[in-house]
């Protein structure tokens, strides 16, 4: 494992997770004179390992290393922690792409990317992240919504349901979901949710949306390929069928 120092100024710690050691060496370099601080690992063992050590802020993850399983990785991390995840993938990777926004990942970026883009890209989530956490935090009266035989509680970012099931939500599931309960019967355009979700500023890839509506249908819907709740509203968007009550 390799790293860059850590000073006070430095505004989030970067875990870039690369059996390339020239990638490594190229990001610990270029993101450290960009005022972050980078830990640098080849492996998912030494990912994990890390993970139980440091306070991490991001995690950047190479989908395709020899003898790992990316995606078994991406999965590993959103089970045991909210961080953030940004995925580097090869341009032709499309499916891997679409399957790592499924898994929860917040973005990607092809390789050879350009270390300023990249940069972009990882601000960009960092600054969702924070934007979420400080909102969150603010609305301190806003404990819970109830809708469906579901309770979602905002605090702990948790999702019950009345007959015993406890689900983990993803940071982009916890935004949609919240998008969604605070505009109920309402029809949402992809943009509108991009907005009030904050899944992408920038740049928004094409399925971005409906890939997260489908993995929140996956957890809350009886039938996901009948939905009930969540609906599409052809050419429109999507509307949250469901009658909401909000907890103080």
């Amino acid at each position: 494992m390799s790293a860059t120092p850590p000073p006070a100024a430095l505004a989030g710690h970067i875990l870039v997770v690369d059996d390339d050691p020239a990638v490594r060496d190229l990001l610990l370099e270029y993101l450290a004179a960009n005022e972050l601080r980078v830990s640098a690992v080849a492996s998912g063992a030494a990912m994990l390992e890390l993970l139980d050590r440091e306070a991490i802020d991001l995690v950047l993850l190479d989908l395709k290393m020899p003898g790992e399983d990316g995606m078994q990785l991406a999965r590993a991390l959103r089970e045991r922690a909210g961080i953030p995840i940004v995925l580097l993938t090869g341009k032709a990777e499309e499916a891997d792409r679409v399957m790592g926004l499924e898994l929860g990942a917040d973005d990607y970026v092809t390789k050879p990317f350009s270390p300023r883009e990249l940069l972009a890209r990882i601000r960009a989530v960092l600054r969702r992240y924070h934007v979420q956490t400080e909102l969150a935090s603010r609305d301190d009266k806003r404990r819970a919504y109830r809708f469906a035989g579901w309770e979602f509680n905002l605090r702990t970012r948790k999702l019950n349901h009345a007959d015993g099931r406890k689900l983990d939500l993803s940071n982009n599931e916890f935004s949609l979901l919240a998008a969604f309960c605070s505009a109920p019967q309402r029809v949402l355009s992809r943009d509108q949710l991009l907005q009030l979700s904050r899944l992408h500023n920038a740049e928004v890839y094409d399925r971005t949306v409906d890939v997260q509506v489908l993995r929140l249908r996956r957890k809350i819907e009886a039938d996901p390929f009948t939905p009930q709740l969540i609906l599409t509203e052809r050419g429109a968007g999507y509307l949250f069928n469901a009658s909401v009550e909000t907890l103080y």
